[in-house]
Order: C-alpha cells, then structure tokens, then sequence
C-alpha cells in the first residue's frame, strides 16, 4: 500500500507500539561475561524463560476443551511451579510430520524461574504428559536467559 504526506495517528501509534515492544527487553538482558557466565544489572536476578507452546486441537479430532485444558492446568503444570505462571491465548499454526498445516487454537504458558534440574525435569513432565493426554505430535518449548526485578 502507497502512502503519501504525513502518516496518520494510527499508523504513527501502530509503529510506536511495534518498536516500544521490541525494545522492550533490550535492557534486561544479561550480557556474557568472562567464562560464558551471564550477568545482570543491579537490582535485577538471572533467571530462565520457558514459554510452552500448547496446540489444542486434537490429531484424531476435536480440541482440548476449555475444561480440559484448566484440568491439566491445575493437576500438573501449577503443582510444579506453584510460584506462579502467565497463560495466554493464542491462535498458532505449524506444518506437522505429514506436511499439512495445522491451524489451531493454542495455549502459551510462561514461566519464569531460576535454572535447576528440578525445573528442568518439571517442564519436561509437563511437556510429556500433555503430548501423551491428548495425542501431541509436539509441544514447542522455548527458553531464554532473562533479568528480572520483582
């Protein structure tokens, strides 16, 4: 699309918004230091960032109900990060192992938290039990190393 003279309000906001959210982060994020360690400003702790990417729609058919989903919500991931957790809608997509592309409607579960073994293995049941219960080909996973300040 062409646009002439002065961009309109709404397109001036729209663009604020894009670079407001890409920066967003920049300044929280640890730099390397000296031995591949991570380090953060001050007042600020390391921690890691999972996202988990839940498709609900079911390979032999349906979706996850609304439901279903707050069970296994409630049974398996908030147990294992009691501390709290960000659930977010979404409508995602992905080309599965038989090529086609896949449309539906997904959950994306944040978590943040410090770098451990236990957590490690926690996010790694959550992942196999959804993938088991409701017939996943995959559950992407997501992690970065992030500052953050409470």
């Amino acid at each position: 699309m062409k646009t002439t003279g002065i961009p309109s309000l709404a397109r001036t906001a729209w663009a604020a918004a894009l670079v407001a959210v890409a920066l967003a982060g920049c300044g929280a994020l640890p730099p390397s230091a000296p031995g591949g360690a991570k380090a953060c400003a001050s007042g600020f702790e390391p921690f890691e960032r999972d996202t988990l990417f839940f498709g609900r729609a079911i390979p032999s058919g349906g979706q996850v109900s609304d439901a279903e989903w707050t069970a296994f919500l409630d049974a398996t991931v908030t147990p294992a990060f009691p501390q709290g957790l960000t659930v977010i809608d979404a409508a995602g997509q992905w080309r599965g192992v038989s090529g086609e592309v896949v449309r539906e409607r997904s959950k994306l579960v944040v978590l943040l938290h410090s770098r451990s073994e236990k957590d490690d293995a926690a996010i790694a049941t959550i992942v196999g039990t959804y993938r088991q219960r409701f017939a996943q080909e995959a559950v992407l996973q997501e992690r970065q190393a992030v500052c953050v300040r409470f």
